[in-house]
């Protein structure tokens, strides 16, 4: 069962984020901004990201992944809410840090928890079968993204993104560990 709301919570994560990050460097231009900063913004999202994926994977062991699953998603949510109001480059900077820092939340426990959820006889075909809906979900989105900038704003993808990161919490509270 809790493979399930791992699907269900997931699928709903990059859904939302698909909507959002491939249309990212269009938020970024709008905003005035080069390619060189977005490849700075990019970098610094995954190297903090780096720099805390271990002590985010031994705190998860020790305290749990629901925890950092659920304060992921949210704060995802949070951010995202802030990047149509952002005025200056700095700030593109330091909300990418942050997504770097959550967004190792999110993969680090997202893993672990499935390895936690499955059986060593299925794990595979569980594990593959978990990839397929999670990935469908997220190219929908790019699709669905695609569409909806056409008739929306930037701004109100990261809206609509910060939404359905919400609503994914609320699946993620239905996991049990």
């Amino acid at each position: 069962m809790n493979l399930k709301w791992m699907v269900i919570s997931q699928s709903w994560v990059l859904f939302a984020t698909g909507l959002v990050f491939p249309f990212y460097v269009i938020f970024l231009r709008e905003a005035g901004g080069s390619f060189s900063e977005f490849g700075l913004a990019y970098g610094l999202f995954t190297l903090s990201s780096a720099l805390v994926h271990r002590w985010i994977g031994s705190t998860s062991d020790e305290r749990g992944r629901k925890g950092f699953l659920l304060l992921s998603t949210w704060t995802t949510a949070v951010i995202f809410l802030l990047f149509p109001v952002v005025t200056a480059i700095w700030q593109v900077y330091v909300l990418q840090v942050l997504l770097g820092i959550v967004g190792a939340m999110q993969k680090t426990s997202e893993k672990a928890m499935i390895a936690d959820v499955t059986d060593g006889g299925r794990r595979g075909e569980k594990i593959g079968s978990y990839h397929f809906w999670v990935s469908l979900f997220s190219g929908f989105a790019v699709i669905a993204g695609g569409f909806l900038i056409d008739w929306l704003t930037v701004d109100l993808i990261f809206y609509t993104g910060s939404i359905l990161l919400f609503i994914s919490g609320i699946f993620i509270l239905r996991i049990e560990e």
